[in-house]
């Protein structure tokens, strides 16, 4: 029970101490799932099943890190794709000509309608539909560009059209939300200024937007690095191709997918970061732009839990 002091009745000058009420529930949950998560942490560490010695051995092999450069590139490539892609898409799609319109609600429609293991392997295979890639005028003999489908499409560059491809479907609504959260007398205003749209948009607009994109585009990011182990099925020789063809041979199918987690969790952890960095710095001046980690949340409750207020403390 917590004894407070009535600041009527205080002696002019007297520092109220306040004493902060004890959720002693909170602490029996908290010391519960800490032992729980001790529990499976001690259970995982001392199976004999889970092979640490084949995990050792393979997490820093040539062979992982090779996929790791391949799922990094395709990453960054396939972001790059679908955010420009998308941008330009969300444009047309806020135009008020119906044809572009059209099109990019199709396109949308299209690639977000469809799952993405599909569309990896329709690319993948695309050469059973297409021979030849020819690009030319239609209705005539006249021919541009011809390859053939199969040494153009190499497993690399198929997965890299499926996951740009794909995202470009995603990000185009991201960045169109962004573009209809700023509030359209800003343009106007640019307007009124003899700006053209087109440098209203990149000057004006998508700066304020990006305090809105940021976010869910950053959550894009790392789902992206994580799907690229779907380009597996076409043996794009990314990091999950790479663990399949060791547990094939091995078949220590566990192990080697603890070593594909682990680097799945670093490489996500490590995108974390600039994407916090980006929504503090696109986030200023805003109610939330000073929002702070939940690990750094979590000690700084700690921190404020352990030392006792003044009444003058707490009233400032």
């Amino acid at each position: 029970m917590t004894t407070t002091l009535d600041y009527r009745t205080a002696p002019a000058g007297q520092d109220l101490t306040v004493v902060p009420v004890r959720h002693y529930g909170r602490w029996v949950a908290a010391l519960a799932a800490v032992l729980a998560l001790a529990g499976l942490v001690g259970s995982l560490a001392t199976n004999a099943n889970l092979r640490w010695d084949i995990i050792g051995d393979y997490l820093f092999a040539d062979l992982i890190f090779d996929g790791l450069a391949t799922t990094l590139w395709l990453t960054v490539a396939a972001m790059a794709l679908g955010l420009t892609l998308g941008t330009v898409i969300a444009v047309m799609r806020l135009s008020s000509n119906p044809v572009l319109y059209g099109l990019s609600s199709l396109f949308v429609w299209a690639f977000r309608g469809t799952p993405l293991l599909v569309q990896i392997i329709f690319w993948g295979y695309a050469g059973a539909l297409y021979k030849n890639v020819l690009i030319g005028i239609p209705f005539t003999d006249i021919t541009f560009f011809q390859a053939d489908t199969n040494s153009l499409l190499t497993p690399a560059v198929a997965a890299l059209l499926a996951l740009g491809l794909n995202e470009a479907a995603y990000a185009s609504e991201i960045v169109r939300a962004g573009i209809q959260s700023v509030d359209s007398g800003q343009a106007e205003a640019a307007h009124s200024l003899g700006m053209r749209p087109a440098l209203t948009m990149r000057r004006i607009v998508l700066p304020q937007a990006m305090r809105v994109i940021i976010p869910p585009m950053g959550n894009e990011t790392i789902n992206m690095l994580k799907m690229t182990a779907l380009v597996s099925v076409i043996a794009a020789h990314d990091l999950m191709s790479n663990i399949q063809e060791v547990y094939a041979q091995n078949y220590q199918v566990i192990p080697m997918l603890v070593v594909a987690s682990l680097w799945y969790l670093a490489l996500v952890s490590l995108l974390s970061f600039p994407q916090a960095w980006l929504e503090r710095r696109y986030g200023r001046g805003t109610a939330h732009g000073g929002h702070t980690s939940p690990l750094r949340r979590m000690f700084t409750g700690f921190t404020r839990a352990s030392a006792p207020k003044t009444g003058k403390e707490e009233g400032r």
